[in-house]
C-alpha cells in the first residue's frame, strides 16, 4: 500500500496534445488536484486533452460507440496503490460546449475533468437516479464552476429521464460520458 504521504505529493499528470486556449497543464493540474480531494478520491489521476476525432477513436474502442464523446474515465486494471485512473477528454467539445453554454473554455474542460473524476470516485449516471448529478452539482458550487446543462434544463430534478433526454438533444451530435471499464488490449 502506498504510504499517505506519498499520495498527497503525487501531482496529477495532464497532457495537453493541441494548445488550449488561455488554460495550460499547470492550471489544470492544480484543478485536478483540489478536485480530486473535494470528490475524496484519492491516488493520482492522468488527464489527457486531445481532439474530437481522438475521442472517437477511444469511444469506438473501449466502448463500441462511432461518435466523439466529451469525456471518458478509465479506472486502473486493478487495485493499484496510488493511482485512481485516467481520464480523457475532447478540447474541441469543450470549445463548441463553453460557447453553446456561455461559459469559459478553462471552466467547461475544469467541468468535464470533475465530471471524470466522480466517475473514477464509482458514480454513474446511468442508473443512480441523480446521486451524480447531485454531488456534482454540489462540487461545482464547491469549486466556484458553473451550472452544468442539466441544472439549466431541469434545476429542480436531476434524475428525471425527460430532463436528460432534454439535455442530450439541446447538446446537439455529443454522446454522453462514460466510465470505460478497462479492456486489456
Amino acid at each position: 500500500m502506498c504510504p499517505p504521504f506519498l499520495l498527497e505529493r503525487m501531482r496529477p499528470t495532464v497532457i495537453l496534445k493541441r494548445k488550449a486556449r488561455t488554460l495550460n497543464e499547470a492550471a489544470l493540474s492544480r484543478f485536478v488536484s483540489r478536485a480530486c480531494r473535494a470528490a475524496g478520491l484519492q491516488g493520482t489521476v492522468t488527464v489527457l486533452g486531445t481532439s474530437d476525432r481522438e475521442m472517437q477513436k477511444l469511444n469506438r474502442r473501449f466502448r463500441g460507440k462511432n461518435a466523439t464523446t466529451d469525456v471518458l474515465s478509465f479506472p486502473p486494471f486493478t487495485a493499484a496503490d496510488g493511482f485512481a485512473g485516467d481520464i480523457a477528454l475532447s478540447l474541441d467539445l469543450a470549445g463548441r460546449n463553453a460557447k453553446r453554454l456561455g461559459h469559459s473554455f478553462a471552466d467547461e474542460v475544469r467541468i468535464l475533468v470533475l465530471h471524470g473524476i466522480l466517475h473514477l470516485a464509482g458514480y454513474d449516471h446511468e442508473g443512480d437516479h441523480g446521486e451524480m448529478a447531485a454531488r456534482e452539482a454540489q462540487l461545482r458550487r464547491r469549486l466556484g464552476l458553473p451550472q452544468a446543462l442539466i441544472e439549466r434544463v431541469a434545476p429542480a430534478d436531476h434524475g428525471n429521464r425527460n430532463s436528460a433526454q432534454a439535455a442530450r438533444t439541446l447538446r446537439g451530435r455529443m454522446t454522453r460520458t462514460a466510465t470505460v471499464t478497462r479492456v486489456r488490449p
